[in-house]
């Protein structure tokens, strides 16, 4: 079996690429049984976020050919134009790549937390669809290890930095005072709960928390003194909003132009300043089109972002000698367990040959002969079959002059003499 890490990220492919290759959670289970039975995966997981989606697989490929005509088949694309914005890492490499993305040292902000929580989320989807095995289970245990020790021993996350708190100093730019700006949040996930933690202390007052289901805006809303509505209602609330910032997991986008438009005119042209988040878009691309309007999509949000990653790059480098050790310790795990079938073989023969010299043992003592013989024939028998092939094969490899066989002795069974070279 082999490792592999392949995937597309910002790095690699623009949003309107990223945004086609992206899994919804509904899709995931589905998605992961047929990567095993059509891409003949052995164990899989898959990470699917706003900047990157990626296939952690045990294989027994040779070569991503299969994986990539999978996924090009499964999300109606062309396998040829997967591959040109892709990347694949096989063994420790696929090992020490997932462990800088968990530590968010692959991200689009320079060791954003998200990440980690997002891994996690992928890894208890596929231990649950059953397609994770001992292989992928050790790798994403060290993995997580791993990234909590960058935590805990580097400050690669002190600062609140995220794609979260990259939106709120774009708009922080834009508005003087952002505590006479109002703000429409579009959705009520994780992303959008550290928006408002942000927007809250950067002084935003007003907010509207707008979801799919009321009751998770509820529970948003109360915690920010703001007001909870359905999606339904956004274009009425789009009037007063100021500030729009939207990351839902919808497959289709949330708000169009026409509503944009409309609210523009109520507005009086009063500008709004928009942050879509989300891959693929809640903000139809169109809207930028609009006089009044400055839209920026996650791919915008780079110029902010790279002044917080300058802050990190010390910690970084500490991070990225703690992660190359994790990977190296991981394989070196990973290699220990190819002799668990040589030492259970062995076990096994010792205990043969121990059960048959305490049997002949038994039945002396049982005729009678003196406990003290007995025991020291057991011990002579013991040693005398314990070694015997052992012996054997070294005398042969000492006549065949292999000099490696008895090093290797000599270290094996941690012998105190050396051999002796010619």
């Amino acid at each position: 079996m082999a490792l592999l890490a392949l995937g597309i990220n910002h790095k690699t492919a623009s949003v309107s690429v990223r945004e086609k290759v992206a899994f919804a959670p509904e899709q995931m289970a589905d998605a992961l049984a047929q990567a095993c039975e059509l891409a003949h995966l052995k164990e899989v997981a898959i990470l699917s976020t706003c900047n990157r989606t990626e296939l952690y697989c045990s294989t027994e490929l040779e070569g991503t050919r299969a994986l990539l005509e999978w996924l090009g088949s499964y999300h109606r694309l062309d396998p040829d134009e997967l591959q040109r914005c892709s990347y694949a890492h096989w063994g420790q490499d696929a090992a020490q790549h997932m462990m800088r993305v968990a530590s968010g040292l692959d991200s689009l902000v320079l060791g954003e937390p998200q990440i980690l929580g997002q891994l996690k989320s992928s890894y208890a989807v596929s231990q649950s669809s059953g397609v994770v095995g001992a292989e992928l289970d050790r790798l994403f245990q060290q993995t997580f290890a791993v990234a909590k020790k960058v935590r805990t021993d580097t400050a690669i996350g002190e600062n609140p930095v995220s794609v979260a708190y990259a939106s709120v100093s774009l708009a922080q730019h834009i508005f003087a005072d952002l505590s006479k700006s109002k703000a429409l949040l579009i959705g009520a996930g994780e992303t959008i709960e550290l928006v408002a933690r942000h927007l809250s202390e950067a002084g935003v007052k007003q907010m509207i928390v707008a979801n799919r289901t009321l009751v998770r805006a509820e529970t948003l809303a109360q915690e920010f003194n703001a007001r909870a509505i359905l999606l339904g209602d956004i274009p009425e609330a789009l009037e007063d909003a100021d500030i729009v910032i939207a990351s839902t997991a919808s497959q289709l986008p949330i708000l169009g132009k026409g509503a944009v438009e409309s609210a523009l005119k109520k507005r009086k042209h009063r500008p709004i300043f928009m942050v879509d988040i989300a891959v693929p878009r809640d903000i139809e691309q169109e809207v930028a089109e609009l006089d009044d309007v400055y839209l920026y999509t996650v791919d915008d949000l780079k110029e902010v972002i790279e002044e917080n990653v300058r802050s990190r790059e010390s910690a970084a480098q500490e991070a990225e000698t703690l992660v190359e050790a994790g990977a190296s310790e991981f394989m070196r795990q990973l290699r220990s367990l190819g002799a668990v079938e040589t030492v259970m073989s062995l076990r096994q023969q010792a205990e043969q040959l121990r059960d048959i010299e305490l049997e002949k043992a038994l039945r002396q003592l049982s005729n009678g002969k003196d406990t003290q013989e007995v025991l020291n024939n057991l011990a002579r028998g013991l040693t005398n079959k314990l070694i015997h092939s052992p012996t054997v094969q070294l005398r042969k490899a000492s006549a065949e002059g292999r000099d490696d066989y008895l090093e290797m002795a000599q270290d094996l069974f941690q012998l105190s003499h050396n051999v002796k070279e010619d």
